[in-house]
């Protein structure tokens, strides 16, 4: 009998001690821990359906069979429960209690009864936009269009334009994101959305917008997280616009409200901040204090948001010439980068800490403190991972690098080869770039039409409720004409404001996306060198090697050299000062005279009363024409040519520059060329029409350029560019 007590006694110890173990409540900063939540109307009804719970940028939509929601989280963590029925909850925890919130006026007007108890399609639409949202924005956006389709009350339309605003924000579409935001807060005003709009005016660079959205928010009644978000957007926009003070009293407002409620990844986010502010005050002891700070908390929330955190600060170092701590830093930073990539894949968020980009930053630092035996391993490895990632950028600045530290040391040989390797990679770089220029093409249509749907079936429905208000006016019209007549009138004033103001915002959405492939597409033609006159310089220099004439080699690889730095100076920009493109075209002609001095004698003559820095051109616009100038109409002249460029004064707008010369002309330079040779000119010179082209409609047509003969029988070329000023 006393057996039986002991095996029963010992039945229940085993069964109450982790009942009591479930129940402790975990209190401690930075742990993390599984909470229940769950949502019940006023009369404790449980609500399954169309809820959606937001915890550090982690969702959840599936309840267990109780109905309860398990998420996971930490102490000071805000939680976000929103649904298309009621206003958006915000909750910070402060320990692992299970938690029941109580939703006011859900479901209450009777529309919104009927379609919850009969299984509702518009909530299961809603989710599905939701899952594609991150893999396929066309089914996302179809999603909407279903939920859409049927009329839904106020709060649901918000709710749905809200999503499709969420969407267009995800793929960067900043511009129809705030568009949808707008629309949402009109029907059904919520803090969050507010939040929202002024974040997306502020990655639109509209920083008077931004400011007053997140201003006159301090006024409304906000959540703890809430609060956080505007104390901390008004620095971002403070910090942009270079108010560094107010900036940073803004960052310490959140920063106090964040450790006050104990919300830990905040507190990262917002060291880190001001320390920039500090950073760019010049504060360097305070700023590193900060950063040091903001590493340690990154550690202790992720691999991932620490390894952002330490890229941050190495850059802080080298922009502070502190370069064995940059490396040191960024040596670290590699391992973690290649102990992540080992065990998982890569995320979009670290897309941009890859190893290889960390080993040619490390190789970049070892090169600005001149160690450049140091600095080869880490750029070669850079260069090995960007190949296997196909990571060509990268690739193509770490071949770069080596190929100038190769001939910093003297090793021609690998300089040389490292050089066309650089080549080679530009050139695979256009080709991938006008690729991407197409893609952008297509997924702007894409967006385009879908918005273009949904903005139809939003009119579909103003217009049958305009058809039910004419309805009922015109059963009433007999007893009160004249107020009839007038809301008639105020009704279609009201549809062509609208319209127009639909049409307003359709133009300027395509506006901007042409300016964006516009430039996309100008920074892919710049990015174009001429492989022709490279490989045609160096053989040149060859040459001079072959003959043992060093001397003229070196002065040839030097001047070419200085020609090459700068061109890649300014492939960055649109326009470049007239007078460097002078200095440009006298180095390159010079160059082509050492080549071909039994060829051709030029001339270079730039009219004394011209100021050339009151125009700009285009970079490297004018020495195609030169180059065939030389290449195909005076090298193949038996007697020496004459090469002349001149420079004259138009009018007091416009500068004249000619191109003459007296070689064999256009068509017979055409009868003399291969067909390869055809096709490379053809392409040469329409990149540089469609250049012109882009170029002109960006900046209210500046340039044009008109090609003839010379000389009356067909011989020599005349170039004649006329160029307006700034």
């Amino acid at each position: 009998m006393t057996k039986k007590i002991n095996i029963l006694y010992t039945f229940l110890l085993f069964c109450i001690v982790p009942l009591f173990s479930q129940q402790t409540i975990i209190t401690q900063k930075g742990v993390e821990f599984s909470v229940r939540i769950k949502i019940v109307d006023e009369n404790n009804n449980v609500i399954k359906k169309g809820v959606t719970i937001f915890v550090n940028g982690m969702s959840y939509s599936l309840p267990d069979i109780q109905g309860k929601y398990i998420v996971t989280a930490k102490v000071g963590d805000d939680v976000r429960v929103t649904h298309p029925d009621f206003e958006t909850v915000h909750h910070t925890l402060t320990s692992s209690e299970d938690i029941k919130i109580i939703v006011e006026n859900y479901a209450s007007d009777r529309y919104a009864s009927k379609k919850i108890k009969r299984g509702d399609a518009y909530l299961q639409n809603l989710d599905s936009a939701n899952y594609y949202k991150k893999n396929d924005i066309e089914k996302s956006v179809s999603f909407i269009e279903k939920a859409l389709s049927n009329n839904q009350n106020k709060r649901r339309n918000a709710k749905t334009y809200k999503t499709l605003a969420d969407i267009y924000f995800y793929w960067k579409q900043f511009d129809l994101a705030e568009y949808n935001y707008k629309l949402s807060n009109q029907i059904n005003e919520e803090i969050d959305t507010k939040i929202a709009i002024a974040k997306t005016q502020f990655l639109l660079k509209k920083y008077k917008e931004s400011k007053e959205n997140y201003t006159s928010l301090k006024n409304s009644k906000l959540s703890n997280y809430q609060e956080i978000q505007v104390f901390e957007g008004l620095g971002d926009v403070n910090f942009a616009q270079k108010n560094l003070v107010t900036a940073r009293t803004n960052y310490q407002d959140a920063l106090q409200i964040a450790k006050d409620n104990l919300v830990t990844p905040k507190i990262t986010d917002l060291n880190s901040k001001i320390a920039d502010v500090y950073a760019a005050q010049g504060k360097i002891s305070e700023a590193e204090n900060l950063f040091k700070k903001s590493i340690n908390l990154a550690e202790k929330e992720s691999p991932v948001r620490a390894l952002k955190e330490e890229e941050k600060v190495a850059d802080f170092y080298n922009a502070n010439q502190r370069f064995d701590d940059e490396i040191q830093l960024r040596k670290k930073s590699l391992q973690k980068a290649q102990l992540n990539s080992s065990h998982r894949k890569i995320s979009k968020e670290e897309d941009s800490i890859t190893s290889q980009k960390i080993n040619y930053k490390i190789g970049n630092a070892y090169i600005q403190k001149e160690d450049y035996k140091q600095a080869l391993p880490y750029l070669e490895k850079s260069k090995e991972d960007a190949k296997r990632n196909k990571d060509i950028v990268v690739a193509k600045d770490a071949t770069r690098k080596i190929s100038e530290t190769f001939a910093t040391l003297g090793d021609e040989v690998n300089a040389l080869k490292n050089y066309k390797e650089y080549v080679a990679l530009v050139d695979s770089l256009y080709i991938r770039k006008e690729q991407e220029i197409q893609q952008v093409k297509r997924f702007s249509k894409r967006i385009a039409d879908n918005q273009n749907r949904i903005t139809s079936l939003e009119k579909d429905k103003e217009l049958a409720e305009s058809k039910i208000s004419l309805a009922y006016i015109d059963q009433k019209l007999s007893e009160e004409s004249n107020r009839k007549q007038r809301i008639l009138i105020y009704s279609l004033f009201g549809g062509l404001l609208l319209i127009s103001l639909l049409a307003y915002f359709m133009f300027r959405t395509n506006k901007q996306q042409k300016l964006a492939n516009n430039l996309l597409a100008l920074k892919s033609m710049r990015s174009q060198m001429n492989p022709h006159f490279i490989f045609n310089a160096l053989n040149s220099v060859n040459s001079f090697i072959a003959v043992n004439d060093e001397r003229s080699a070196n002065r040839y690889l030097s001047e070419f050299s200085v020609l090459m730095r700068s061109v890649l100076e300014n492939s960055d920009e649109d326009f470049i000062p007239l007078t460097k493109e002078v200095e440009l075209l006298e180095l390159y002609v010079k160059l082509e005279h050492n080549r071909f001095k039994d060829k051709f004698d030029y001339q270079i003559m730039v009219d004394e009363n011209i100021s050339l820095d009151q125009f700009s051109i285009p970079p490297m616009l004018l020495q195609p024409y030169i180059e065939n100038a030389i290449w195909h109409g005076l090298r193949y002249k038996k007697e020496k040519g004459n090469l002349e460029i001149s420079i004259t004064k138009k009018d007091s707008e416009t500068v004249s520059i000619v191109i003459i010369d007296d070689g064999i002309g256009r068509k017979k330079s055409q009868e003399l060329k291969t067909k390869n040779q055809l096709k490379q000119k053809s392409k040469g010179m329409s990149t540089i029409k469609n250049r012109i082209a882009i170029l002109n409609s960006m900046y209210k047509e500046r340039i044009s350029v008109k090609v003839t003969n010379a000389l009356e029988n067909g011989e020599g070329t005349k170039v004649e560019l006329l160029l307006k000023k700034n």
